[in-house]
């Protein structure tokens, strides 16, 4: 069995740039699919995707909507992370997010791109 990866997604689009939301989470479910350790860091206007009530509105053309995207992503095992400095920035509290979504100090995305074997910024 090959060694385990580790991949960050960074995700700074959101919910006014719709089409731009799905590629974290169908990269970051392929990865987990694959045997990888996936994560999707939300920071600036990213963070909007995973508020409370906003990915249930989002839904392009024949893909399922964003909620089934993120519910997949996460039944896969995918960790999802919010700046917590970005809540700031846009006036969200950390309560205002999917409870998946843990609320994180900005350091954790210094440390989690040491740590990683890749960073993707999609």
């Amino acid at each position: 069995m090959a060694e385990r990866k580790k991949i960050v997604y960074l995700q700074t689009s959101g919910v006014d740039t719709p089409e731009r939301l799905y590629a974290p989470f169908i990269l970051a479910t392929t990865a987990a699919a694959m045997g990888q350790e996936a994560i999707v860091y939300f920071f600036i206007k990213g963070i909007t995707a995973v508020k409370k009530g906003e990915a249930e509105k989002i839904q392009i053309g024949e893909f399922p909507s964003l909620k089934e995207i993120i519910d997949q992503a996460v039944q896969a095992g995918v960790k999802l992370m919010v700046c917590e400095r970005s809540c700031q920035l846009l006036g969200l509290n950390p309560g205002d997010f999917i409870p998946e979504a843990q609320v994180v100090g900005a350091a954790t995305l210094n440390s989690l791109a040491l740590e990683a074997d890749a960073v993707i910024a999609v």
